[in-house]
């Protein structure tokens, strides 16, 4: 399919600020960008530079006062409906270099603290399958409440608190699947269909050689997914790192079937 994607951002900064942006869509094999363009205002100059894993890319920038930030791209996804099931795990031993680091535990996703929880409820199965039933228990354990959790929360606190917004639910799942000794790593998306519309966090988990996607919400459907960057966790994967303060005027992301 294809889709178009529009994404503004506005914000107010009362002092200089080091910025770093994250909202440009990343080139893979299942997504192809026809065409895009980022502007920002009310900055100095613009230095991009390479994402985590060589996935995407960023712009480093400095501003005062009113920034403001709009990206528009135009981006062909070949992907199916995604299944996990009867997905094998990789024996770790034989894991890419490169994705050796996403088996553990990081700032958000303290996996060590669920090895007793994943055995307990998901020790009789396997693979994708494993990891489908973690998905479930997640959407049948959590309610989805926007404002529930803030920037300092943990997959640990949201499994207490019961509830999150899309950032939660995939630390949570990272940390569960890491537990069961499976690579996972965070995905910053542009997501069709999500509703309201947003900047959406998904997971990509390592199956049968190859990274999949897998939307922990159940909110957006995987073929409509287009990746922006990939990380450990949410540190990894902002859509704007701001080295300073600064405050939200407006923010708002569209993204519609256009093909």
């Amino acid at each position: 399919m294809r889709l178009s994607i529009d994404a503004r951002l506005d914000y107010w900064l009362a002092a200089p600020a080091d910025l770093l942006f994250a909202l440009e869509v990343a080139q893979t094999p299942d997504q192809h960008l026809v065409t895009d363009l980022l502007r920002i205002g009310g900055v100095e100059a613009l230095r991009p530079i390479a994402a985590d894993n060589g996935l995407g890319r960023r712009t480093w920038t400095r501003g005062e006062g009113r920034v403001t930030a709009h990206y528009t791209a135009t981006v062909e996804v070949d992907r199916a409906g995604a299944t996990l099931h009867g997905l094998a795990a990789d024996d770790i031993k034989l894991l890419p270099a490169e994705v050796v680091p996403f088996l553990f535990p990081s700032r958000y996703c303290e996996s060590d603290r669920f090895d007793a929880l994943v055995r307990r409820e998901f020790g009789a199965l396997s693979g994708g399958d494993r990891i489908e039933a973690m998905a479930a228990w997640i959407r049948g354990h959590l309610d989805y409440v926007v404002g529930s959790s803030d920037v300092k929360t943990t997959a640990a606190d949201t499994y207490v608190a019961h509830r999150g917004v899309c950032r939660d639910f995939a630390h949570l799942l990272i940390a569960f699947v890491r537990a069961a000794d499976i690579p996972a790593r965070m995905v910053a998306a542009y997501a069709w269909r999500l509703d309201p519309p947003d900047f959406h966090a998904v997971v990509e988990v390592w199956l049968d050689g190859a990274w999949r996607l897998i939307d922990p919400t159940g909110l957006a459907p995987v073929e409509g997914l287009v990746r922006i960057g990939v990380g450990r966790d949410a540190t990894d994967i902002s859509f704007m790192t701001i080295f300073g303060e600064a405050e939200c005027l407006s923010q708002t992301v569209t993204v519609e079937r256009v093909g």
